[in-house]
């Protein structure tokens, strides 16, 4: 599958693999950083399994990070303006992780 992303300059095509336009599902994302970049780590977590496994790692510019944050934003507004209020985000409980710790 190719879709063509709308171009004010030259135009950019992007493929997208069958096995990649699947998606994986994610319910956390952990989000770390150092100087040079913003690792994402999107994670699966079950009800009542005390392992959960990372799925995803997305690895990005500080400057892409900001971008992708405020198309977030933009696409959140888009949404809710479409389908209504998200709604407060409950505050869960700190998610204490056992593994190698430190930073990239």
């Amino acid at each position: 599958m190719e879709t063509n992303a709308p171009a004010s300059g030259p135009s950019l095509s992007i493929e997208l693999s069958e096995e990649v336009a699947e998606g994986v599902y994610s319910n956390l994302v952990m989000i770390s950083h150092s100087p040079e970049e913003f690792i994402l780590d999107f994670i699966r977590v079950m009800p009542g399994v005390p392992k959960a496994r990372v799925k995803s790692r997305i690895v990005v510019t500080p400057g892409h990070a900001k971008r992708l944050l405020a198309a977030l934003a933009d696409n959140i507004q888009r949404y809710e303006a479409q389908h209504g209020d998200i709604g407060d985000v409950v505050q869960q409980q700190p998610i204490q992780f056992t593994g190698p710790g430190g930073e990239a």
